[in-house]
């Protein structure tokens, strides 16, 4: 068994083809590595009842983070061409299961009047983490179901404006460590003024407080009061493999009673996807086991009752386009170092990803990259040599597929790291070895 390495205790306490988009942060600040999209127009909704029109954004949106340095030609490179998907001609949805992401990193708690007061100090636990050697059963949905349910909790969260104003969010959550500390969504707890939360067996729910947020990743971190809760173990991410079956555990549409269990697959590994906000999520787990509203936050357990992911997203088909048992959650691969840096952020180390200075588009032409539609005067980008026009197919030796691919690659920078950038212009193979800044740099 091992285990992620405590965090330091403080007293201070897509598929870029234009088929379909995912699940969008309203109102939140554009990604750092925000980028914009040529692709067809899509609709995008939050939930039932808030939804939101995702369109096209054009060229000239708030640069993307990321690179510097002077380009050094190697004709010699054959850039790789991979098959790409023609845009469909329908709308395909994709759903954010529960309410709207506030923007920017977040590390602050709620006193009983709403107002930010300092945060908790995060939690001094350990995760379980397994060590990925064990043989997966088959599923035994009813075992699996009674192991996990004490570590999954629901949350209700007093929230102020958005569509249709105050109002109530409800999601899921896990329980991480035995002293209290609870891993959701970040749309689950936008702009709360006041977050409980009910364990399995209780009838009461009990207060909590947002440790920190990351809006970006659409993961956040809560507390409640007490001890000897039931954490959750998390599964080994290298051990997780399409076809795993799976279960998703979550309180769907907020019904009464005890969460709701769904069974499927592991469809696939290490998706990207973007949001109508710009905003990337990837690494993602995308399963056929059914997710609905509700379901936010909430796990997603392999055989062993291991979580494999945090449930965060579905896609949905109109009437041209369909949709079936597609939905998104956030791999463990992606999770787990987010909670860490959640935890620094609770304790006063907020996280501040690398910035590049440049939008973005997707190709059209069926051909691996992505475009750059305008370079930012006095960034990193324009620093380096890179201009509009540029087609980017490579970060650090890995292909960039298309937008989302590359959005997600930076994003994972900070300022400070350097990165070997790739691009194709005038069919000549390009390398920039660029120097990522901070957005306040530039």
């Amino acid at each position: 068994m091992t285990a992620l390495p405590p965090p330091r205790e403080n007293d201070g306490a897509t598929p870029s083809a234009g088929s379909w988009e995912p699940p969008v942060h309203p109102g939140s600040q554009p990604d750092p590595s925000s980028v914009s999209t040529s692709t067809s127009p899509t609709m995008v909704e939050l939930t039932p009842n808030d939804p939101i029109e995702h369109v096209a954004v054009p060229p000239g949106n708030p640069p993307m983070s990321g690179p510097t340095a002077d380009p050094t030609p190697t004709p010699e490179k054959t850039p790789r061409q991979g098959p790409r998907r023609a845009a469909m001609a329908g709308l395909l949805a994709v759903a954010m299961i529960g309410s709207g992401v506030a923007g920017g990193l977040i590390a602050v708690s709620l006193d009983d009047d709403g107002d930010p007061t300092p945060p908790q100090r995060a939690s001094s636990a350990l995760l379980e983490i397994a060590d990925g050697d064990r043989e997966l059963p088959a599923l035994d949905v009813a075992a699996v179901a009674a192991h996990v349910a004490p570590s999954v909790v629901t949350i209700s969260a007093d929230v102020e404006g958005g569509v249709g104003g105050a109002g109530t969010s409800v999601g899921t959550g896990v329980i991480t460590t035995t002293d209290g500390e609870i891993l959701t969504n970040s749309h689950v707890v936008e702009d709360a003024t006041e977050i409980r939360v009910r364990l399995a067996g209780e009838s009461e729910p009990r207060e909590a407080v947002l440790l920190a947020a990351d809006p970006g990743n659409d993961l956040a971190l809560l507390r409640i009061e007490g001890d000897e809760f039931a954490a959750a173990e998390f599964a080994d991410p290298d051990a997780i493999d399409i076809g795993d079956e799976v279960m998703a555990i979550g309180f769907a549409l907020d019904l009464d009673g005890d969460p709701s269990v769904t069974k499927g697959i592991v469809s696939a590994l290490n998706r990207t996807i973007v949001t109508s906000s710009d905003a990337v999520l990837d690494g993602l787990i995308q399963t056929d086991a059914a997710i609905s509203s509700g379901n936010s936050g909430g796990p997603l357990v392999n055989s062993l009752g291991q979580v494999v992911g945090i449930n965060t997203a579905v896609a949905r088909g109109d009437t041209f386009t369909a949709a079936t048992n597609i939905g998104f959650a956030i791999s463990t691969a992606e999770a787990l170092p987010i909670v860490e840096s959640l935890r620094d952020q609770a304790d006063g180390e907020p996280r501040e990803e690398g910035f590049l200075g440049v939008s973005l588009a997707d190709r059209t032409d069926g051909g691996q990259g992505a475009i750059v539609a305008t370079v930012e005067e006095d960034t990193p980008a324009a620093d380096a040599g890179l201009l509009e026009g540029d087609i980017v197919i490579e970060v650090d030796d890995a292909p960039i597929e298309g937008l989302a691919g590359l959005v997600a690659a930076i994003r994972d920078l900070e300022p400070g790291d350097q990165t070997t950038i790739v691009v194709l212009r005038e069919g000549e193979l390009m390398d920039f070895t660029v120097t990522l800044a901070s957005r306040a740099d530039s």
